[in-house]
């Protein structure tokens, strides 16, 4: 089968089927003559028009909001900052802006603010707060907002059905305000945020461990899947039995034996994220109780979390919604409670004396504008030291103004000191999840100044109820159960393409926005299936010609089926819980296995947070560092997944290898001196 990278865009769904006008250039506006009497307007590369999805009417709204999203300034001093700041000798090395400090130095100039904003009040908006200078936020009927932009909106629904609002031709603002225009958020409603969990559907697990004797602790105990447990699960509706790890119940990995199979070093709380205040970005209410009773499971009835919880637009439960834009109530409440109990008890995991984990929330909305509201927060902050997203969108679906705005802010972590970590996905190398059969990443985890965070095995490596397991060198793999996510037409009657979907696989390869960024390089980044910027489908952000963005950066076990072991509960008060569809009815109530990138990136924004406590300063985003380490002594630092004597060689399509790969980046940590050592 012929794959293609798909096209990026600025507002079409791709994943539902529509077929996405291509940008013509990097991101720069394009230039065309206006029609009609007044200042010259000019295309936005970040707003083009949709195309391959069926009108069904025109889009109305008496009141919609609408954000202008504003490039910095001195964006040459901004990355010449950069390089700075992560290069060991220079004198700015690790010399992080204070609070504040991004925005005085980089925000737009009074100026360009006051242009746009009287552009847009000329246009019969009002000007809203934005609590952004890098946005200019309007609202507006649809149709004035429509006018503002010298386009329509319009309503689409999609080939597989699902409906939504989009500018119907390209946006475009006057030649004067574009240059300093990165685009405009809130002209579609394309956006649909999903968390990167997988639990294990499949399976039924023994009560087991009702008595204290060592055979009944081995008796729920069970093998690696193989296809056909899965085909029979899948085709017939046939449970097999499956336990994995010292969790109740054989539920999965307790946190012993994820730090003792990582290798984490024995220094007490100052190794443990002592004194240090970890984040997670999140979509979705959860309970705290939940968290309390996985951690006295885990450390004792003394332990309380150090949980902090800050909402943004109201968060999950009272939210906020930007006029115009859509919070369906299907998708707030409780509706990913799996996913945040999930990245606090995996911090917890790593960085048990953490000073604070805050938990960020904000509706999971439609237009991304909420979505862009809460990393702004976390950034404006500037409490946390390491943070972890394990929700994302797949680039061609989130668009390129709202990509280009979310760069802004994670510029900002990395001039700040701050470790963002996310997802890469768990649809293997295809994320966007559709047909034609096609590659691509997603968004946030492509981002330059994220730390991309891939998924990898234990395999048949079951550590049962030995609390200090060892790391077994060539056993972990690249995370593809029984290699069913791949190219094939026919894996047990489903498509290899369905297989990625259904049971997982570790997200990877390359962005089809962002160049390679200056600090991505090492033996195995150049590989037989690096792709350069074509101005289109390949690093649209970029020159032609420069090498694309690649990821996952670093990767950390992600099956389901070597699981985690969580604690998640619901009830009928807790609208939309997940949990409360199945947890109570554990054999272990409440606990199970869990697995997803979702589980390692928190793992990783964990081992950040113990190396910032030991070494007694921020280390900033990880990347730089990483690469570092790759063309010096990477052996030291990361068990390379190479594939050697293995069965899983793929995460869909791009090989594991020595090196660096796109299906698990440089490997796996090897904690004790990735924490220790100075690592310059």
């Amino acid at each position: 089968m012929r794959l293609i990278h798909r096209p990026v865009r600025g507002a079409a769904i791709a994943v539902l089927g529509l077929a996405v006008t291509a940008m013509t250039g990097a991101f720069a506006a394009s230039a065309s003559a206006s029609g009609t009497p007044g200042p010259r307007m000019v295309a936005l590369g970040g707003n083009p028009a949709v195309t391959g999805a069926a009108k069904t009417g025109s889009f109305s709204s008496s009141r919609m909001t609408v954000q202008v999203a504003l490039a910095p300034r001195n964006t040459a001093g901004l990355q010449a900052l950069l390089q700075s700041l992560y290069t060991p000798g220079n004198k700015k090395y690790e010399q992080w802006l204070g609070k504040g400090q991004f925005d005085k130095r980089f925000g737009p100039a009074a100026a360009t603010t006051e242009a746009v904003e009287h552009y847009l009040t000329s246009s019969g908006l009002t000007i809203t707060s934005s609590g952004s200078p890098f946005l200019v936020s309007a609202v507006g009927s649809s149709q004035r907002i429509a006018a503002a932009f010298d386009t329509s909106l319009s309503n689409y629904r999609g080939a597989r059905g699902t409906r939504f609002f989009a500018n119907s031709t390209a946006a475009r603002m006057p030649a004067s305000l574009a240059s300093n225009v990165l685009g405009v958020l809130g002209l579609d409603s394309a956006v649909r945020e999903h968390d990167m969990v997988q639990r294990a559907t499949s399976t039924v697990r023994p009560s087991g461990r009702a008595s204290s004797s060592a055979a009944a602790k081995k008796s729920c105990e069970t093998g690696y899947p193989t296809e056909a447990h899965l085909f029979a699960f899948f085709n017939d509706g046939t449970s097999f039995a499956d336990g994995f790890g010292a969790g109740p119940s054989c539920s999965g990995l307790t946190a012993t034996q994820t730090n003792s199979l990582y290798d984490a070093p024995k220094l007490g709380a100052k190794g443990k994220g002592k004194g240090v205040t970890l984040a997670v970005f999140e979509l979705s209410a959860y309970q705290s109780s939940d968290i309390t009773h996985w951690a006295h499971f885990t450390y004792g009835n003394h332990f309380t979390p150090p949980l902090e919880n800050v909402n943004v637009d109201g968060g999950p439960l009272h939210p906020k919604c930007p006029k115009g834009d859509s919070c369906p109530a299907a998708a707030e409440g409780y509706a990913g409670d799996i996913e945040v109990d999930a990245d606090i008890e995996t911090q917890l995991t790593i960085s048990p004396d953490a000073a604070h984990i805050i938990v960020y929330n904000a509706p999971n909305d439609e237009t991304g504008q909420t979505t862009l509201a809460e990393y702004t927060k976390i950034a404006n902050d500037d409490s946390a030291a390491a943070v972890s997203s394990s929700w994302g969108e797949c680039e061609s679906v989130l668009g390129a103004s709202l990509a280009k705005a979310e760069d802004v802010v994670f510029e900002q972590m990395a001039t700040q000191g701050q470790s963002m970590f996310a997802s890469a996905g768990d649809n293997g190398a295809f994320d966007c999840g559709s047909t034609p059969q096609t590659l691509a990443v997603d968004d946030p985890e492509s981002q330059p100044w994220v730390t991309s965070v891939g998924g990898t095995s234990w395999q048949n490596d079951n550590p049962g109820t030995n609390a200090h397991p060892a790391y077994r060198a060539g056993v972990e793999s690249v995370w593809n159960v029984d290699s069913l996510c791949n190219e094939s037409a026919d894996e047990g009657g489903d498509t290899g393409l369905d297989w990625c979907t259904t049971t997982g696989a570790g997200g990877g390869g390359s962005s089809s926005f962002w160049g390679r960024p200056w600090y991505q390089r090492g033996p195995g980044v150049n590989n037989p299936f690096t792709t350069v910027g074509n101005g289109t489908t390949q690093c649209a952000f970029a020159a032609k010609g420069q090498h694309c963005r690649e990821v996952p950066d670093v990767s950390a076990n992600a099956d389901q089926y070597t699981p985690y072991a969580e604690y998640c509960t619901g009830t009928a008060k807790t609208a939309n819980s997940v949990c409360a569809t199945f947890s109570s009815s554990q054999p272990s109530p409440g606990w199970f296995g869990i697995g997803g990138t979702s589980l390692s990136s928190p793992l990783w924004s964990g081992i950040a947070a113990d190396r910032d406590s030991y070494q007694g300063h921020r280390s900033g985003n990880f990347n730089p560092m990483v690469y570092r380490l790759l063309q010096t002594d990477p052996g030291l630092y990361f068990h390379d997944i190479t594939g050697a004597g293995q069965h899983t060689l793929n995460n869909g399509f791009f090989p594991t290898t020595p090196g660096y790969d796109e299906a698990t980046g440089v490997g796996t940590p090897r904690m004790s001196p990735l924490i220790i050592r100075k690592a310059a």
